[in-house]
């Protein structure tokens, strides 16, 4: 049974999450990624077929839309 990297715990939830990345100092939003979520700490976790599929997404797709973002810093 797979425990989590942060808490160890071994409960997970099948969910599907937003995450912003930074690809060659930009950064995307891709949505509705497949994931699984511990239940106890909430840590994401991808498999290496859906982490493959992002990869080609955001290299070799064009997006399908784009938005403004805030952005704060801690100094």
């Amino acid at each position: 049974m797979t425990k989590c990297d942060v808490c160890g715990s071994t409960e997970y939830i099948e969910d599907t999450v937003n995450e912003i990345f930074e690809i060659d100092g930009r950064f995307v939003l891709v949505e509705n990624i497949p994931a699984r979520v511990c239940a106890r700490c909430g840590d994401v976790t991808f498999s290496r077929e859906t982490t493959e599929h992002v990869r080609q997404l955001v290299h070799d797709s064009q997006a399908q839309k784009s938005l403004k973002m805030d952005v704060f810093t801690l100094v």
